[in-house]
């Protein structure tokens, strides 16, 4: 018979045990604090600066071998026959540092012309990054302006230590920023408003457009802000407040009662003060179609012929910044009401125009509104088969990556109000990699380490004779020869792409050291603001702030980065 001492705890469950109580009393430890004291408190400066984040989740494990392309890495090719993307011409055209391929002038950096005047997608080989190994997909042609000007930067090989492969269990690590711990309910841009000491004090802070609100933006002690369509916002089907004066004094005369003191009914009503201010800012802000006449300042793609129907010839604007429809796709419809095909800017697929949608709606509530942090998601990644390699549907996604930042950018520049270019950070997440070699079903299945992309003003990209904007992919001069760091190429369990399980992306950057660089650097954190939003930070042996060499196992260390110092 087997005796259970369930009173006897192991040397390492009794640490494990107390760090997780540690983590717990220090998420709690603002509890107790007046809310009015709680900007006061604040060390940082998150919200007051003007700094703002837009983040984008890719649902599902985004395949980043074939976004964020090892093009010259011998095994590269080998082990993707049927949806590896193919060089262009010879390993000379990739082997020049600089910056990436100028879409519209691709011809004359060595390469075989691809592009027509009637097709902004008639190409079919890897775009050269210009660091001498590494390529984007050629979907992700709307990246090389932002690359180029320095705005962009390429974060490769990032997960976390003992990587989860199941989605809801990677997913839930990467937002309340503990990995393999399911006991941390709220989330890091949840933790990072608290820290702001705005979060009951202002009636918005973090927005998502989504269906559902995400846990990285979710906690108890403050209520964020998540709309599934901002154009049909209410509160108990009660329209907004501003535009129904019979319920905005309905609410304001039920929120006047009087009610005697119990536990948290101060953050309830605070909660309700914040709800009918942010339904009165939201009113304010055109959210609707008829809203959506952000355009490109050039000719997009050099398309000189295209302009939206009922312009004047001598439009000079150029396409649609956020397709949400099929007439504002691209410039695939032509004035005179013809169409082709090939010259839209994404795919026609309803989830792709729902995501611009919500984009443009996270995008709005920046830009019309206090909020320090807004996102949204963009499902689809999970590509086990008929995942495609220069068509097909991850490609598709690609393409909806490589816009939503080109638009972004242009946005938050020509049409800034309360936040610009320089002043945003865009960042990706996706709870982990997928595999080097493709499966059967010409697909690819749960790994390891992907990429994040990092845009904005302030990001420290590429920038001629100086650096790369692609970090941790073999750029010169990144690592010292022989760093543990460095991309090794090889078939076997030393080198990058077999170096997990012999089979996964290895990863040398741990995502919360990514996320740690933003909320410091960006939005204002203190070092003992972050500390408290991303625990394990202070911790030495975590490695997230100066890197080093972090035990995944009894018998498997790995070498990490620490920050990756693109901010």
């Amino acid at each position: 018979m087997q005796h259970r001492h369930i009173n006897v705890l192991s040397r390492r469950a009794f640490l494990d045990r107390s760090a997780k109580i540690g983590v717990a009393a220090a998420l709690a430890s603002l509890s107790d604090i007046p809310f009015v004291m709680k900007r006061a408190l604040a060390s940082g400066s998150i919200g007051t600066n003007g700094k703002k984040v837009l983040f984008i989740w890719l649902r599902g494990a985004n395949d980043s071998l074939n976004s964020v392309i090892p093009v010259l890495d011998p095994q590269y090719a080998s082990s993707r026959p049927s949806i590896g993307i193919p060089k262009d011409g010879s390993d000379a055209n990739y082997s020049s540092v600089g910056g990436c391929f100028d879409a519209t002038l691709y011809s004359d950096l060595g390469g075989t012309a691809r592009a027509s005047d009637d097709d902004t997608y008639s190409y079919a080989s890897a775009i050269p990054l210009g660091n001498g190994f590494g390529a984007l997909h050629p979907s992700l042609k709307f990246l090389a302006p932002v690359y180029n000007a320095g705005d962009l930067a390429l974060v490769h090989r990032v997960a976390y230590p003992r990587q989860s492969r199941s989605h809801f269990d990677s997913q839930r690590y990467w937002e309340n920023g503990n990995p393999n711990n399911n006991l941390v309910n709220d989330g890091i841009f949840y933790r990072t408003i608290i820290q702001s000491g705005l979060a009951n004090t202002a009636p918005l802070t973090g927005v998502s457009i989504q269906s559902s609100l995400p846990l990285i933006l979710r906690g108890s002690e403050a209520a964020m802000t998540n709309l599934t369509d901002p154009t049909r916002y209410n509160l108990l089907s009660v329209p907004s407040p501003t535009g129904d004066a019979k319920a905005d004094a309905a609410l304001a005369t039920t929120g006047g009662y009087p009610f005697p003191s119990k536990l948290s009914r101060d953050l309830l009503g605070l909660q309700y003060k914040n709800l009918q201010s942010t339904l009165g800012l939201f009113s304010q802000v055109d959210f609707t179609e008829n809203g959506n006449i952000y355009r490109d300042d050039i000719k997009t793609d050099g398309d000189v012929d295209w302009r939206p129907e009922g312009s004047p010839v001598g439009d000079s604007d150029g396409y649609y910044l956020f397709p949400t429809t099929n007439v504002k796709n691209g410039g695939w419809r032509r004035p005179n009401g013809s169409n082709v095909f090939n010259k839209y800017a994404v795919d026609t697929s309803a989830d792709t125009q729902r995501f611009f949608s919500q984009l443009k709606s996270a995008a709005l509530v920046l830009n019309k509104t206090d909020a320090i942090i807004a996102g949204t998601e963009l499902g689809g990644f999970d590509t086990h088969r008929g995942q495609g390699g220069v068509t097909g549907p991850h490609s598709n996604l690609n393409r909806a990556i490589g816009w939503s930042i080109y638009a972004l950018r242009k946005f938050f520049t020509r049409y800034a109000d309360r936040c610009t270019w320089d002043n945003l950070t865009v960042i990706t997440l996706s709870e982990f990699g997928r595999t080097t070699v493709e499966n059967a079903d010409d697909g690819t299945d749960h790994a390891e380490a992907g990429v994040m992309w990092i845009a904005g003003g302030a990001v420290k990209g590429y920038q001629a004779g100086i650096r790369s904007g692609a970090f941790n992919l073999n750029t010169p001069g990144e690592f010292a020869a022989g760093n543990a760091l460095n991309w090794f190429t090889g078939a076997n369990s030393a080198s990058a792409m077999f170096g997990v399980s012999n089979g996964y992306l290895k990863r040398n950057t741990d995502y919360r050291s990514v996320l740690g660089e933003i909320i410091r650097k960006h939005l204002g954190a203190s070092q003992t603001q972050l500390n408290q939003i991303i625990p394990g930070y202070a911790d030495a042996s975590q490695r997230l702030l100066a890197g080093g060499t972090v035990a995944d196992s009894s018998t498997v260390s790995t070498a990490i980065r620490g920050e990756v110092g693109f901010l």
